[in-house]
């Protein structure tokens, strides 16, 4: 179901707020333009929150001293296929893949907001299909094409088609929500290339952004589904 709040921004201009390129930003002080700064943020869903991060790193220590002593708990060896390499990982038998991306394959562009299947930040591709990782158990995806927002960029650096329109749009505010709806974007135009605004605020509506900017949000995303098309044309 479509959040009444996400679709009055999606359908209405005054949703959006502009960003442009501050001069007296701390990116522009030390060389770096706003554009550039969130294309790196892009490439990997990058989002500059100290006390995030911090967090992270309490809550991922938390997770592995109770993984490690809980009773009965045993860690099993298995491969998983992630953003096209074989990856070789122990895992336990409660552990969700957003966890094992985040903490075991150091793959941190897959966020944890909700941590319950309601927000979409940790979206990730199975086998093309956008699922929330902190709801699938990892030892059921060993036979699963995984793919999270490291994966999307070329071997060269090239990004992919709905980074590059977000990088043009400027689509995000704190950009925490990025990378879910990245791939919930790119997963939905792998079965409809060519949606109308309409199909695709639906197509991405199980992912929620705070800062409610999903009109700014929407034109990025229209602008990579158009670049996707021009690429699958080339």
């Amino acid at each position: 179901m479509v959040p009444v709040f996400a679709i009055q921004f999606w359908n209405s201009p005054e949703g959006a707020v502009p960003m442009s390129d501050n001069p007296g930003s701390p990116a522009k002080s030390k060389g770096l333009t706003r554009r550039e700064v969130i294309k790196a943020a892009v490439a990997v869903g990058g989002v500059s929150a100290s006390a995030y991060l911090f967090r992270g790193y309490i809550f991922g220590n938390q997770v592995r001293r109770a993984f490690g002593s809980a009773p009965g708990s045993m860690g099993r060896l298995i491969t998983l296929n992630v953003n096209g390499r074989r990856r070789h990982v122990d895992v336990m038998p409660q552990e969700t893949l957003a966890m094992t991306l985040r903490y075991k394959l150091g793959l941190t562009g897959t966020k944890l907001g909700c941590d319950r299947a309601e927000c979409g930040s940790c979206t990730v591709l199975l086998d093309d299909v956008p699922h929330y990782s902190c709801s699938v158990l990892t030892q059921t995806v060993r036979n699963r094409k995984i793919l999270t927002i490291e994966g999307l960029a070329g071997p060269d650096g090239t990004l992919h088609p709905v980074q590059q329109g977000i990088v043009e749009q400027q689509g995000f505010q704190c950009a925490f929500c990025m990378s879910g709806f990245i791939m919930a974007a790119i997963g939905f135009l792998k079965v409809n290339p060519n949606p109308t605004r309409e199909e695709l605020a639906r197509g991405v509506s199980g992912n929620l952004c705070r800062c409610t900017d999903y009109h700014k949000i929407l034109d990025a995303l229209m602008r990579g589904a158009e670049l996707s098309r021009g690429a699958s044309h080339a």
